[in-house]
């Protein structure tokens, strides 16, 4: 989607058409290409994709804008910057109908700040840890986004992570819009992520789920950081957890039912997960 610096996109662009053995001429050739990965990824077996974005486009479009743009940046020339969200936005659609498709979990990591530090940037690269927390607005395009896929019955199951404590309440109530009955908790609101993922944030993303959701439906933690050490940050999650179900139940807010309660713990640590994403797991 990078359409915003033409020279790296059409550097990925080149490669995509490598990889696919597809002479990727225009956008029709383009999407083509990307639905032979999205395949071959399904075929390996993944059922999520992943997105992360500072926020969510969203700008009314056609397809022969989308088709225009495409061309327009292959020949190395630069879209306005009203282009450039309408490009961005068409894509996400298009990822969006393709997960939809195949039956997987969409989700969408928001709100981070990136690359703050521009004398970093240009020594070391991007994502080399000078990130924060951003103060992005994503209320009425997300609505809108989600609203075009609902309309057409093509919303994907749907995760949600901010970076943003601020944004919980947010998300929290924008997904209860469109649950609908099919999958039981299709609309999820993640687990507390990057600057989030510690004591405090983990405890205020499940109490904003629990005032605002379902706790009892969470798919529960997750981790993006691929490391050895990020099991102990699952164990840290489960840990925070029980310690606020306890509580709960020692100030009578929840029943003091060890066998009931367990059960939405266990649910909430691992059967949840499996049942939601379709893996044969134990």
């Amino acid at each position: 989607m990078t359409v915003d610096q033409p020279k790296l996109f059409n550097a990925w662009v080149d490669k995509l058409a490598e990889r696919t053995n597809i002479d990727i001429r225009d956008f029709d050739s383009f999407l083509k290409a990307l639905h032979k990965r999205h395949e071959f990824f399904h075929s390996a077996g993944c059922r999520l994709s992943d997105h992360g974005l500072d926020t969510i486009y969203a700008a009314d479009f056609t397809e022969s804008e989308l088709r225009a743009f495409f061309k327009q940046v292959r020949g190395g020339k630069t879209l306005d910057s009203g282009q450039i969200l309408k490009f961005k936005y068409g894509m996400l659609v298009e990822f969006a109908v393709m997960d939809h498709a195949r039956d997987w979990t969409q989700q969408f990591h928001l709100g981070a700040l990136r690359n703050n530090n521009s004398r970093l940037l240009a020594a070391l690269g991007p994502d080399t840890g000078f990130d924060s927390i951003g103060d992005f607005d994503f209320g009425r395009p997300l609505s809108r986004f989600l609203d075009r896929l609902d309309r057409t019955r093509q919303l994907a199951r749907t995760i949600l992570y901010t970076s943003n404590p601020r944004d919980n309440a947010l998300l929290a109530t924008m997904l209860g819009n469109f649950q609908d009955g099919s999958i039981a908790g299709k609309m999820q609101f993640g687990s507390g992520w990057w600057f989030m993922d510690q004591k405090d944030g983990m405890e205020r993303q499940m109490e904003d789920l629990s005032q605002m959701g379902l706790l009892s439906r969470f798919v529960g933690m997750t981790t993006d950081s691929r490391s050895f050490l990020s099991y102990t940050r699952h164990e840290y999650f489960r840990r925070t957890l029980c310690n606020m179900l306890g509580n709960d139940m020692g100030k009578g807010l929840v029943p003091r039912d060890e066998k009931l309660v367990g059960r939405m713990v266990q649910d909430i640590c691992h059967h949840n997960a499996a049942r939601y994403f379709g893996f044969n797991m134990p």
